[in-house]
């Protein structure tokens, strides 16, 4: 999981980063702080003032900005505006590494690779799984995928914006890898926000309810690892041993959840969803089995 291991150079590259919204901007500045010239560019040239303000240099053309450095870094909305940016400068690509931090799909980060290797380019997917006002701490950490080779070139200068943790040389897995992380995410908060409007219903006020719900949020990890010494093991080996949470029983738990929605009014999507995992679990005769063989109805058909 981890990058592959090359002691610090001390140089200070130079380096481009390419979209200055919240992300892009804490990046700029960690590699200012790490002592790294930075070249900026961004579509609204006033979102640079404050880190060039800070130290950094702002190109007036994306081109200028690719032929700064030999490290061009991407943090922009998707794919597509990597191509609406670059599509004219692509004759500068020659010899460069860029790194994509951008969220899109793992097939469009494969399609991404192969356009920067026709260009002459070496090209890194990556994940940032902090939000900006954490980047360059101790807590954050970047998910990577793409040539080792690159990788091992790149790990000194992209160590600083947090700890790399490499997967492997298929582009899309650091993608993967950072979908399959907001989709745990996404899910929690909206599962938050669907508690807190339940319990808002009864006058609950939200400062009242989050602090009691992110408890039981923190506690999930704990539960899981209490319950298996290597969480994920059992699910390897397509065992799910009914001794503990069934899918009967979180069925049932589902039900009531469902009913007490529609009883207050709210928004069924979620439970909904999460009702019909168990469901198929039942009629597919699991329901005696441990909650985690939902995963059967979720996974793709072999």
């Amino acid at each position: 999981m981890n990058a592959p291991q090359n002691p610090p150079t001390g140089r200070h590259d130079t380096v481009t980063v390419i979209g200055l919204g919240p992300m892009g901007q804490a990046m700029t500045r960690t590699l200012l702080t790490a002592g790294h010239p930075v070249t900026v560019w961004n579509r609204t040239a006033g979102r640079a003032d404050g880190v060039v303000t800070d130290g950094a240099t702002l190109a007036a053309t994306p081109g200028e900005a690719v032929e700064a450095s030999d490290l061009v870094i991407l943090s922009l909305t998707d794919y597509r505006a990597m191509y609406d940016i670059l599509d004219g400068s692509t004759a500068s690509l020659a010899g460069r590494t860029l790194v994509n931090l951008s969220s899109d799909t793992p097939d469009r980060s494969r399609e991404a690779s192969a356009w920067a290797a026709e260009h002459g380019a070496a090209f890194l997917t990556g994940g940032v799984m902090v939000p900006a006002p954490m980047v360059g701490t101790e807590a954050a950490h970047v998910y990577y995928s793409g040539p080792e080779k690159t990788m091992r070139s790149r790990l000194a200068t992209l160590t600083p914006l947090g700890t790399p943790k490499y997967l492997g040389e298929d582009p899309g897995l650091a993608q993967m890898m950072y979908q399959a992380q907001l989709t745990v995410f996404l899910t929690t908060l909206s599962g938050l926000m669907q508690a807190t409007a339940m319990l808002g219903s009864a006058g609950m006020k939200a400062g009242e309810a989050l602090p009691e719900l992110l408890a039981s949020a923190d506690s999930i990890g704990d539960i899981l690892r209490a319950g298996e010494e290597n969480p994920g093991a059992l699910l390897d080996a397509g065992e799910h041993p009914g001794d503990l949470s069934t899918v009967t029983m979180m069925g049932a738990t589902s039900d009531h959840i469902v009913e007490t929605g529609a009883s207050l009014g709210l928004d069924l999507a979620l439970p909904l969803a999460v009702r019909a995992h168990y469901r198929r679990a039942i009629e597919d005769g699991h329901g005696g089995d441990n909650w985690t063989r939902i995963i059967d109805g979720i996974r793709a058909p072999r």
